[in-house]
């Protein structure tokens, strides 16, 4: 078993990864600044949280000696909640990553798991967007992103094993939820307004089920160095059209949910290709976007989601602007 690091582990992704990973036996320090909430993930033995930001460089020196892995998580998520601030932005997902690199490296780490995003590469033409294709960066969220994969892959070694993840949108139910991600966004429209705006429709988007997500970290900190070192991965499901999602969604939560259908001048679409994670590590999505909504729907039901159209601690843009974070 393994000592992890994750930053920004009790984010949306965060929330599901950490005790799926306790449940195997891993040692888990988290290291979040827990802006939507301490009370997401449960108390374990094996979990130690730390509430605090990774741009202070003694506490990461302190916190990360001796873990075997970090998975680097935490970012200004989104570019709304990033262009809120874009110094802020800047200082959080660029100028503190080379320093968090350089002290997991001095600490003794052995494996560094990067979250990326599949907005690196812009919006490409080809139906089939690979690892090796060209990277064009819209935003400064993604160019930041994309910079960052460059630091830490100068850094991979022998001894320092560092991988890039290049996620497609993560869909799904998370005791940290974010309601501010298509399919999620759509899932919270059909069930509470029975109604869902689909802005254009043919646009592709890729989506990933959480549990997928949460599936590919534990891959990879089992996965021998030879097939991960300095690489980079596309993590992907199927790449549905907008109008897709929205009749996915409309399937799983009620025949009686209306589509509203809105023009825009915003055709951008972008097909990635997971090809390359299945051919080296023999990786495949299990979980279908279906399966994904199907929980949200339960979690609704259950009423985990309440105030779900306006409670901020949904929507990481809203929270973001209410909080005077430097």
């Amino acid at each position: 078993m393994s000592k992890i690091f994750i930053t920004g582990g009790a984010g949306y992704v965060g929330a599901v990864l950490t005790p799926s990973l306790l449940s195997k036996g891993h040692e888990i320090t988290v290291l979040d600044l827990m802006l939507y909430g301490d009370k997401v993930l449960k108390v374990n033995p094996k979990l130690k949280i730390i509430k605090g930001d990774i741009r202070d460089r003694k506490l990461l020196k302190e916190s990360i000696k001796d873990q075997d892995v970090v998975i680097h998580l935490a970012c200004i998520s989104n570019d709304p909640s990033f262009e809120l601030n874009p110094t802020l932005g800047k200082s959080i997902n660029l100028d503190a990553f080379e320093p968090l690199v350089e002290e997991a490296k001095k600490g003794k780490v052995k494996k560094f798991i990067y979250a990326s995003s599949s907005s690196v590469y812009g919006i490409k033409k080809e139906k089939n967007v690979s690892e090796e294709m060209s990277l064009e960066p819209l935003t400064d969220y993604s160019k930041f992103k994309a910079e960052c994969e460059n630091i830490l892959l100068k850094y991979n070694s022998n001894d320092f094993t560092t991988t890039v993840l290049r996620p497609a949108t993560v869909c799904g139910y998370s005791p940290r939820q974010r309601l501010d991600l298509v399919v999620n966004i759509f899932t919270n429209l059909a069930y509470n307004k029975r109604k869902i705006s689909v802005i254009g429709g043919k646009q592709l988007r890729p989506n990933i089920n959480i549990h997928d997500m949460v599936k590919i970290y534990e891959e990879i900190i089992l996965a021998p160095q030879s097939k991960i070192s300095g690489q980079i991965f596309n993590v992907g499901h199927h790449n549905h059209s907008v109008l897709q999602l929205a009749n996915i969604v409309k399937n799983v939560v009620g025949e009686d949910v209306k589509l509203e259908f809105i023009e825009t001048n915003d055709h951008r679409s972008y097909h990635i290709s997971s090809s390359k994670i299945k051919k080296i590590l023999g990786f495949e999505t299990k979980r279908s976007i279906d399966e994904a909504v199907l929980e949200l729907k339960i979690a609704f039901e259950k009423k985990l989601l309440t105030n779900s159209m306006l409670d901020e601690k949904y929507f990481n843009v809203k929270t973001m602007n209410n909080i005077n974070l430097k």
